[in-house]
């Protein structure tokens, strides 16, 4: 069911790789919802990728950008306002990725030029994204940036790898900016801290499926779905929120806030 939440809202996503996505979650339900936006992602990742087929679905244009180059993406700031006509409403960043996962790297044992790579593009590619808006005064009053993060920022999960140390400084990047952003231009920046999903980033990480498996037990609403997450996402671009900022909120069926469930507690019986 749509509500028209985003009718006239214009943005950017980031990060739309393919249909198990939550940035494509979230494109497919903002089209829903009356929104209008450009799709953009790394050229590797947009080879990798069907951006294509949702560009075609949700009537976007697509502007290729590496999040690491601000070439790039005041390219891509400058692009997007002109095929929107006009000043923005909304932006996902939904960039992640470890070298040293991809690589089988164990977090005592790095690579640090990965490490170096891994952090530019799942962290600080989030400054870089929020300056050039910033910079070039793209967003409109009222407007919403979110980024996705996971728990591991606050608690340790070995296998997550450097990915843990990536999300601690995106979430700090969105408390940091998120106070310039809304006293000097009046935009909301947040990060949802998402249960672990089966997207095709998550399922590079090892063990996932015990990952996954525990965290539903764990969970008092189980799992929270990348589609559930996109509708979250909608509420916090919507004008529903508009008092919301600076804020990493928990979307992980209440996994955050239990010690032990009884499902788990069965398990050891």
């Amino acid at each position: 069911m749509a509500y028209n939440l985003l009718k006239g809202k214009k943005g950017i996503i980031f990060g739309a790789l393919d249909e198990n996505s939550i940035a494509w979650k979230t494109a497919e339900r903002v089209h829903e919802e009356g929104g209008v936006f450009v799709l953009t992602n790394a050229p590797i990742a947009m080879r990798m990728g069907q951006i294509n087929e949702l560009a075609k679905k949700t009537g976007s244009e697509i502007v290729p950008a590496d999040a690491t180059n601000m070439e790039d993406l005041d390219n891509l700031v400058v692009k997007t306002t002109e095929i929107l006509g006009g000043k923005i409403d909304f932006v996902l960043h939904s960039i992640g990725m470890s070298i040293n996962v991809r690589k089988g790297r164990a977090y005592t044992d790095q690579n640090y030029d990965f490490s170096h790579k891994g952090w530019d593009v799942s962290a600080l590619s989030f400054h870089r994204v929020m300056q050039s808006l910033y910079k070039a005064d793209a967003m409109n009053e009222w407007g919403s940036i979110v980024a996705l993060t996971y728990m591991a920022a606050q608690r340790s999960f070995p296998d997550y790898n450097d990915m843990a140390d990536n999300k601690a400084y995106l979430e700090s990047v969105a408390r940091s900016f998120g106070y310039f952003f809304g006293k000097d231009k009046k935009v909301r920046v947040n990060t949802i801290s998402q249960s672990p999903t089966p997207t095709t980033a998550g399922l590079g990480v090892k063990g996932f499926n015990g990952f996954i498996s525990y965290a539903e037990k764990m969970s008092p609403l189980g799992n929270a779905t990348a589609l559930e997450c996109a509708d979250y996402t909608l509420t916090l671009f919507s004008d529903l929120t508009k008092k919301v900022t600076m804020q990493n909120l928990f979307h992980d069926g209440g996994f955050s806030n239990t010690g032990v469930s009884q499902e788990v507690m069965e398990h050891f019986v």
